[in-house]
């Protein structure tokens, strides 16, 4: 969804560096204007101080766990596209995700084409 103010800006949020900075560089590479945070708390905090697109969020975290995050920013983010990623409990929890609020959910790990074309997906969705 890049608009004429140039490309959407993505929010990663996951507790675990790697897999952050892993996201963060796959989304970059495809030419968003990606930014990131370690938990949901640290999250609700950048989405307050610049919009965003979309927010690419784990569900286990330390602080601010994703269920509760996804909840809030629903809330007070109502124009934000959120795609929950997870490989606890064998993903169980992404329909959890689904049902209070996630656009999209996708299951880790996954393949970096796999994470673009959700991404892209939830960006070009139009809302029910």
């Amino acid at each position: 969804m890049p608009d004429a103010d140039g490309p959407a800006r993505i929010l990663v949020v996951d507790d675990e560096d790697a897999i952050r900075d892993l996201i963060v560089t796959i989304l970059s590479t495809a030419g968003y204007d990606v930014a990131s945070a370690a938990n949901g708390r640290a999250a609700v905090q950048k989405l307050a101080e610049s919009p965003f697109h979309a927010v690419v969020t784990d569900l286990v975290m330390p602080e601010q766990e994703g269920i509760e995050t996804i909840q809030l920013m629903r809330r007070e983010f109502p124009g934000i596209k959120v795609i929950a990623v997870s490989g606890a409990f064998d993903g169980q929890c992404l329909r959890v995700a689904q049902l209070l609020g996630a656009h999209s959910t996708l299951q880790k790990p996954f393949e970096p084409k796999a994470l673009l074309e959700t991404v892209r997906q939830t960006l070009t969705a139009v809302e029910q």
